[in-house]
This record gives structure tokens, C-alpha cells and sequence, in this order.
């Protein structure tokens, strides 16, 4: 069992590392390299072929743009359909990405993520103004593992940043581009194509959602609460609602916090449509 019903596609690793092979073994024969003038010599003994690739990877990781245009068009439907009432991006001088009004009036702020499996995933602050907090996960590449990815976030980074840090957050949603792709396939849609649902140039399946715990565990006097139940979290409802979810694809999640001799231990369960589908042993938090 996993934290997470999609998979990478096995053939896609495969068909990356042959690629790569490629790349660093026959560069030198692009045409546009002989069009810079450069020999064999230039790109692999002077490093040249090297500080290129490190110059890709370095733009493809810092860029947001991707992820934030998916969620303006995600959000802007759910606006058009009457799901929000509003929303607001909040700019680069916050520690969070969104401001989204509900029809109630209640205020729902999210974090954009990358790949949950980066240090990066421990950086946001919960606003205090905010009445809902999330993680949302859009996870651009299309080699990475999913199922690593969601476990590393929820217990290795979430859980231990929200026990040690002591920050709430009420939601994960795991979703982006690629899934529903033939290098991420997803298993919600293979007897239901028709659950995808025409957003913008995408064509996305139902989204991940999980419900983390209502309060931040502590150790003495709150060891392991109860997750939210999906009445609680106006937004998340209103995705579970807007984009074909259902009960069963529903994941919980709660940490259990405690001391082994001086040591602050948590252990992570997941569950999903009531059934135990991962489960940590208890894990140390290192603090920083």
C-alpha cells in the first residue's frame, strides 16, 4: 500500500536515464553547438557541457511560473462555477502564495510546493489571519518518484515541521500537470476517463486531498489528534467537490508525538477510505 494511488510510469525512468546517456556522450553533434563553434574539447574537458546542464536545472527549479499559472486557472474555475467567492495571489513578501474567500467569508490561505521532497517543503508560516492553511504540491517533473515525493513531505518534512515548529496546517493537495500523463498515470481514471475535468490547455484528474490533524500534536498534552473531517475545511470541500473526488480517495493523516529518553519522536498513519495504508515507526526529529 502507499500514501499515494499513482505511480510513475515504469518505462519513464528508463526512457530519462537513456536520454541523459545521450546527451553527455553526443552533445558535441548538435547543430547548434557546431554553430557556437565549440569542439568536442570545449563542451566535456572545459566543462562547458556541464555548467550548461547546471544552468537548466537551476532555471527549471527557481521558476514558478508553471505552478502558478495551473493554480490561477484551477482557482479561477472554481470561482467561475461558484466554488470560491474570491481569490487573491499574496505576492513575493509572504511566506504563502494565495488568499481565497469562501462563500461563507471564511478566509483559506495556501503554499505553493514544489516536488515534496526538497528542504523547501519546510519553508511557509501560517498567517494568523488565516482560517484554513495548505500545502499544495505541483510537482513539474515528470521523473520523480510520486510515491517517495508524498511520503518524504508528509512525514519526513510535514510532520516534523508542524510538531517541532509547532505550525498548523490543515491540508495537503497533491496535484499538477503531470498527473493523469502517460509518464504519471493515474488510477482514478483507468475505468472513469470521463473524470477528468477540461481546465484551461490541461486536462486534470480528481486532485489528492488529505486531512491533516485539527491541532498541533504535543507530547504532554495533545500526543495525537484527531485529522479534520472534510466538513471542517471549507476549501478542501469545495475541491473534493468541484473536481470529481470521492469518499474512498479520501486520505487522513495523523502524527503521534512523543519523547524516547530526551529525544522528540513522531510516528506518521495515513489512512485512506478507512483503511491503514502507511505507517511510520517512531521517528526522531532532529531540530535545526
Amino acid at each position: 500500500m502507499s500514501c499515494i494511488p499513482c505511480q510513475r510510469a515504469a518505462s519513464t525512468k528508463r526512457r530519462i536515464e537513456d536520454l541523459a546517456e545521450v546527451l553527455k556522450t553526443e552533445a558535441h553533434l548538435l547543430p547548434g553547438v557546431k554553430a557556437l563553434g565549440l569542439t568536442e574539447a570545449d563542451l566535456y574537458d572545459a566543462g562547458l557541457f556541464r555548467g550548461a546542464i547546471e544552468r537548466v536545472r537551476g532555471q527549471f527549479s527557481a521558476s514558478m511560473y508553471e505552478k502558478r499559472d495551473l493554480a490561477k486557472l484551477i482557482l479561477n474555475h472554481m470561482e467561475d462555477v461558484g466554488a470560491i467567492a474570491s481569490w487573491n495571489s499574496a505576492g513575493g513578501q509572504n511566506r504563502f502564495d494565495y488568499e481565497i474567500r469562501m462563500p461563507s467569508g471564511r478566509l483559506a490561505v495556501v503554499e505553493l510546493k514544489g516536488c515534496l521532497d526538497g528542504n523547501n517543503t519546510n519553508i511557509f508560516e501560517r498567517p494568523p489571519h488565516a482560517q484554513e492553511f495548505y500545502i499544495w504540491s505541483i510537482c513539474q517533473n515528470p521523473g520523480a518518484d510520486p510515491q517517495r515525493n508524498a511520503w518524504s513531505g508528509i512525514h519526513v518534512r510535514l510532520g516534523a515541521e508542524i510538531i517541532d515548529k509547532e505550525k498548523q496546517v490543515d491540508g495537503l493537495i497533491i496535484w499538477d500537470m503531470v498527473c493523469g500523463t502517460v509518464v504519471r498515470p493515474c488510477p482514478k481514471l483507468e475505468f472513469e476517463p470521463e473524470r477528468m475535468t477540461a481546465v484551461g490547455q490541461h486536462e486534470l484528474p480528481p486532485p489528492c486531498l488529505y486531512l491533516f490533524p485539527r491541532t498541533v500534536p504535543s507530547p504532554r498534552n495533545n500526543p495525537e489528534p484527531a485529522p479534520h473531517s472534510l466538513e471542517d475545511l471549507e476549501f478542501l470541500s469545495a475541491v473534493f467537490d468541484t473536481y470529481e473526488c470521492r469518499p474512498e480517495e479520501l486520505f487522513s493523516v495523523s502524527f503521534r508525538a512523543d519523547y524516547s529518553s530526551t529525544s522528540l519522536v513522531r510516528q506518521t498513519r495515513v489512512m485512506r477510505g478507512g483503511v491503514l495504508v502507511m505507517e511510520s515507526d517512531r521517528t526522531p526529529i532532529r531540530r535545526r
